[in-house]
């Protein structure tokens, strides 16, 4: 009689390769090998969000980079030339328009492919601009006939963009259209004005495109904000505000698959932290590290030092609705008072320079070469003060415990100096930048930073204290000459014209009617493991890219 039952060797054998697919080594095929790379940061977002539009500060430059994607990007660790991203080209149709040929066949951190629909979204109102109109002028017929935006301004669904969203986006964009789709494949970016930096404008932080399904699909802006969707070489896996974020691999990013599965930045906000965890293996890259710690680095053979200056000045600002700065004269005294040289010899060791006012040579024509910071002149600072009539009245310094690297340290040097021509500044130590911020008889001077993200003096002078810049935002200081500058500077194509207003502007802002002082060149150096290969880039940027990180096998 035949069994009913299996044989038994069958079941065994069924039995025994169900075992061997559930060992672990049965699926070493499938698994990730890939490392991790842990970094240690002071912070990673100011504002909680993972926002270009939002976070737009020098800690969210390290890092948003590496999930967003732009049309055109800067060879930060080259020359910081522009070069093609999402878009494989572009070209000028004229002095108000480019034209983009698209990237084919990219996809975003969803698995969806990037479409030209996508771009003229992420220009939108509805993601961008909300209600404000751009600054139209004296537009073209051409122009009034691109000027139907893409997007619903209405919101009728989706994330509604925050007014600081909106405001930056007019900052970085004041004349911006919208965006003419063409074909499948090609696309016009439409500005009412001519504008010579609209290809810098597109490869700074904040022109990145986004996924509309993703941005819709979202149930408040906030939402968008801590998992948001790109094209970039890291997609959001988990973000603690002010404590950690993980970013893990996005294996069809276009510019190839990363050699990394995650990058895990912790925040640890003290530098012996930081570094102990370094030394004892619990992070492989640590941040912002002061000079006089590099010798402690250095004597331990399995790590290094890397980085230098970066396109970022380090400023004093001021508030001229404080009570006692209204006078120009006490803000160009403590101008002549701070001895440049000196602090960065004491804290920096002659590893940056003082430079040439708010301006870099990467400006190329557009720099001026016979401009200097405000000279260190005691003398002159206590005529000034004497001019001024000033009685030691108290000059409120609002300040963050090293946000920047060496913050603390300079601060006080400069109190001793300010106190040595008869100053009488106090300063206040704050949490954060909204205790900086707020409006009151305390906020006088604070300590900040300017970049420039493109090779123009739009993109550090006008942008940040022009007449839709922060420090005008925050009611800080404003000149009705210097806001006309601006908009030649912005909206004129002749670089004779554009060159002698920016040199009249920096006149205002640095001598006649300070609106702040440049202390030094930023510079940002890291520490890291000497088996990482892996280079440092011009900005503020961690450039994590399989171009720019190679691990020892």
């Amino acid at each position: 009689m035949r069994a009913r039952f299996p044989n038994i060797l069958s079941i065994v054998a069924l039995t025994f390769a169900c075992a061997l697919s559930q060992a672990p080594w049965a699926s070493a095929q499938s698994t990730d090998t890939r490392p991790v790379i842990r970094v240690a940061v002071q912070q990673i977002a100011n504002s909680g969000a993972l926002d270009p539009l939002r976070e737009q500060s020098n800690v969210g430059t390290r890092v948003l980079p590496m999930i967003y994607a732009g049309l055109i990007e800067l060879d930060t660790v080259g020359d910081l030339s522009p070069r093609a991203a999402l878009a494989e080209s572009w070209k000028r149709i004229d002095e108000r328009t480019l034209e983009f040929k698209l990237r084919p066949g990219v996809k975003f951190h969803n698995g969806d492919t990037v479409t030209v629909e996508d771009i003229a979204f992420s220009f939108s109102p509805q993601r961008m601009f909300g209600n404000s109109q751009p600054s139209m002028g004296p537009t073209t017929k051409s122009a009034a006939a691109a000027s139907k935006p893409a997007g619903d301004a209405s919101f009728a669904s989706g994330p509604t963009p925050p007014a600081e969203v909106v405001a930056v986006a007019r900052n970085i964009w004041p004349s911006l259209i919208g965006v003419e789709i063409v074909d499948d494949k090609t696309i016009r970016l439409v500005n009412a004005l001519p504008d010579v930096t609209l290809e810098g404008r597109l490869a700074r932080l904040g022109s990145e495109i986004i996924s509309k399904k993703a941005y819709l699909a979202a149930k408040d802006w906030n939402a968008w904000a801590q998992n948001p969707i790109s094209a970039g070489p890291f997609k959001v896996k988990e973000l603690k505000q002010d404590q950690y974020l993980v970013l893990v691999a996005h294996d069809d990013y276009f510019g190839g698959k990363p050699n990394i599965k995650e990058i895990r930045y912790t925040v640890v906000p003290e530098v012996s932290s930081r570094i102990n965890g370094l030394v004892t293996g619990q992070y492989d890259f640590v941040t912002d590290i002061p000079p006089d710690q590099f010798k402690i680095i250095q004597n331990n053979p399995k790590f290094e030092v890397t980085g230098g200056p970066v396109m970022n000045h380090r400023l004093v600002v001021f508030d001229k609705t404080h009570p006692v700065l209204a006078n120009p004269k006490i803000r160009q005294a403590m101008t002549h008072a701070i001895d440049r040289k000196a602090i960065i010899d004491a804290l920096w060791g002659g590893r940056t320079s003082i430079p040439a006012g708010l301006q870099w040579e990467f400006y190329a024509d557009m720099f001026i070469n016979d401009w200097s910071v405000p000279k260190y002149d005691v003398a002159l600072a206590k005529k000034l003060l004497k001019e001024a009539g000033y009685k030691g009245e108290t000059i409120h310094f609002r300040t963050m415990n090293n946000y920047y690297t060496n913050q603390t340290q300079t601060d006080q040097i400069m109190l001793e100096m300010w106190r040595a021509v008869g100053l009488n500044v106090q300063m206040q130590m704050a949490e954060n930048w909204t205790q900086i911020f707020e409006k009151g008889p305390t906020r006088g001077i604070r300590g900040w930073s300017n970049s420039a993200p493109f090779s123009d003096p739009v993109s550090s002078m006008v942008n940040q204290h022009g007449p839709q810049g922060q420090q005008q935002r925050m009611g800080e200081w404003s000149n009705e000459e210097f806001n006309k500058l601006s908009n030649v500077l912005v909206t004129s194509v002749d670089q004779k014209e554009r060159r002698q207003a920016f040199a009249r502007m920096l006149e205002i802002a640095e001598r006649e009617d300070p609106a702040y002082t440049v202390l030094h060149r930023t510079a940002v150096f890291y520490a890291k493991r000497k088996d990482i290969t892996w280079k440092p880039s011009q900005t503020f940027l961690m450039d994590f890219r399989p171009s720019n990180l190679q691990l020892s096998q």
